[in-house]
């Protein structure tokens, strides 16, 4: 029996760059098919990307909206469009997942060989994130952190390595812990940010896929995290209409949006700072506390290699 293919779609804006990198990575590990939607116009991306056999890249332009009844406001509502495009095509993987342009996943084997043992009313496989740390010197580093799945674990550890402001956190984590899936194609499923549904069955089968991370670039230098944290604060994950991530009861309470808020109030893009420093960088005392709770990760992502061997020139 032939192992199973698997690809990605995501719905990129970022700079050339970054988007060859995310799609070299991802080629690295195995991608039979990668499907990349621009969400701006950006032509010599979409002419590299066009260039490399496994990849189907679409301009998600005028054209492209005015036959979906117009472009969605929302990021994530367009992001919804995107993956229902793709998995409605003629398959071409059995396993798609869909992931952001700083997410890179990370297996610790052969991914089809993961995927091929799972059970077949397993329809999708949930693959958890660790989160960028940056390099006590202020540039992006190999370090991330990860976090305990039981709640009560999780936030008992993170109120140990981050003693400030661990407790609003959930893991310590400023991005999603829910991390994100893969889904069997060809089976009716409708793939969210998140989670996926079938016949009104949300994640059917749902199992973790093992020896699998999701190395998420959320906060990777303090620079990258404030140029885009007015936008997060706005439109993005530390939006208003978000709930707190860590309930009352576990001594938590607050939204992102609303511990931002709070932190900024009372201390300007200082506060922040030490907030981001605290939380973000990868310092000897910092590492030794995750360390000790079995939560430090290291991967070498050597983006530039890998573009250079998929995109040479």
């Amino acid at each position: 029996m032939a192992e199973p293919r698997w690809g990605i779609v995501a719905t990129v804006k970022a700079p050339m760059a970054e988007v060859l990198g995310f799609a070299a990575h991802h080629l690295d590990l195995g991608a039979h098919r990668l499907y990349i939607y621009l969400d701006e116009d950006a032509p010599a991306t979409e002419q590299r990307l066009a260039s490399h056999p496994r990849i189907r890249v679409k301009q998600t332009g005028p054209v492209y909206w005015a036959r979906r009844n117009g472009r969605p406001e929302k990021h994530q509502s367009r992001q919804f469009v995107n993956t229902r495009h793709a998995l409605n095509r003629k398959p071409e993987v059995d396993w798609l997942a869909h992931i952001d342009v700083d997410e890179f996943l990370i297996s610790d084997g052969d991914l089809p060989e993961k995927l091929a043992v799972l059970p077949e009313d397993c329809l999708c496989a949930r693959v958890r994130p660790v989160e960028a740390l940056a390099d006590p010197d202020g540039g992006a580093g190999s370090w991330f952190k990860a976090f305990h799945v039981p709640r009560a674990e999780r936030q008992a550890a993170a109120e140990r390595v981050f003693p400030t402001w661990g407790r609003y956190l959930p893991g310590g984590f400023l991005s999603h812990v829910a991390g994100k899936l893969f889904v069997r194609t060809g089976r009716g499923l409708k793939l969210r940010i998140h989670n996926c549904e079938a016949d009104g069955v949300q994640n059917p089968g749902e199992q973790p896929l093992p020896g699998t991370e999701l190395c998420h670039l959320h906060a990777r230098t303090w620079e990258d995290w404030i140029a885009s944290y007015r936008y997060r604060l706005a439109h993005g994950s530390y939006r208003a209409e978000l709930n707190p991530q860590v309930p009352q009861e576990m001594g938590g309470g607050l939204s992102h949006h609303d511990l931002f808020r709070r932190i900024e109030a009372e201390g300007g893009e200082a506060a922040l700072r030490a907030f981001y420093d605290e939380v973000c960088v990868a310092t000897p005392e910092r590492r030794a506390a995750l360390e000790a709770e079995g939560l430090l990760r290291q991967h070498d992502l050597d983006l530039p290699a890998r573009i250079a061997r998929h995109f040479p020139g």
